[in-house]
This record gives structure tokens, sequence and C-alpha cells, in this order.
């Protein structure tokens, strides 16, 4: 297993993404190349990809997961995010989502935030055991979305 930051968009990037964001969300549309390089050109925000060790044909080993983390300064410190994390169904609980999650921690770690946030719907029964068996604490809070008018 291989947990990668990504630096850059590349054709295999977005056929990805092509892949794996219908498998997130059923309304969010696959990004485009400018889009993939938009995302990772930003500041404070890493794309991490797993790759499994294996290939099917023995060339290049597909991505099969991703997960951004964002980070942010606000006055009482350097803060991180998790979105978006989504692992292939056909390579889901192989320990994916836990690699990109120990991942993005560490990361955000070595960038000195106090803390790293996520959410998740209940639904999501076995993402919420894995964010738990990661560490994570579920807080007692409400979560607010402004959406417009």
């Amino acid at each position: 297993m291989t947990v990668e930051i990504v630096t850059g968009s590349t054709p295999e990037l977005v056929e990805a993404m092509g892949r794996l964001i219908p498998q997130l969300s059923r309304s969010a549309p696959a990004l485009t190349a400018a889009e993939c390089e938009a995302l990772v050109a930003q500041n404070g925000v890493y794309l991490f990809i797993f790759r499994s060790d294996e290939s099917p044909d023995g060339g290049v080993r597909p991505i099969l997961g991703m997960l951004t983390l964002a980070t942010f300064t606000i006055p009482t410190g350097l803060r991180a995010w998790v979105e978006d994390v989504v692992v292939d169904s056909a390579a889901r609980g192989q320990g994916a989502g836990r690699a990109l999650v120990e991942a993005a921690v560490a990361h955000a770690a070595t960038l000195g935030a106090r803390t790293v946030d996520l959410t998740s719907r209940p639904s999501r029964e076995a993402a919420n055991r894995l964010y738990q068996r990661a560490g994570f604490h579920l807080r007692e809070t409400n979560v607010y979305r402004f959406t417009g008018r």
C-alpha cells in the first residue's frame, strides 16, 4: 500500500477522479483536468491518493482512493479539516481508508495543526468506525450549513 501527496494533475488523476467522485457523491460532477490542477495548486490543500501494492496488468498501480486535507490559520492556530474521503468500492475493507486518514493526520501534525476535524453522516457506519479507530472522537456539537437564499 502506498499513500502519496499529489503535486500536479495528470491524466491518471483525472481518470481516477472520474471514477471515485461518483462513489462519493451522486450530485458532484467529476473534475476536469483544469479543475484537478487548480485543486492541487491551492495553498494549504493537500490531495492524498492511495495505490495498492499490485497492478492488475503488471503496469502502473491504479489510484484506488483519495482524501483531501485542507489547512487554514485562524487566531487560535493552524487547523486542519479532512474532506472527500473515498475508496473505490472494489478496494474497500483492505486498509486504504485507514492509510489515507493516518497519512493526512501525520501530515497535519508536521505542519503544526492544533486539531484535525472531519464530519461523516451517521449512515456511513464503516467510515465512522474507521475514524474512531484512527483516533477521532465524536464531539458534542451542532453543524450548520448555509446554502444561500
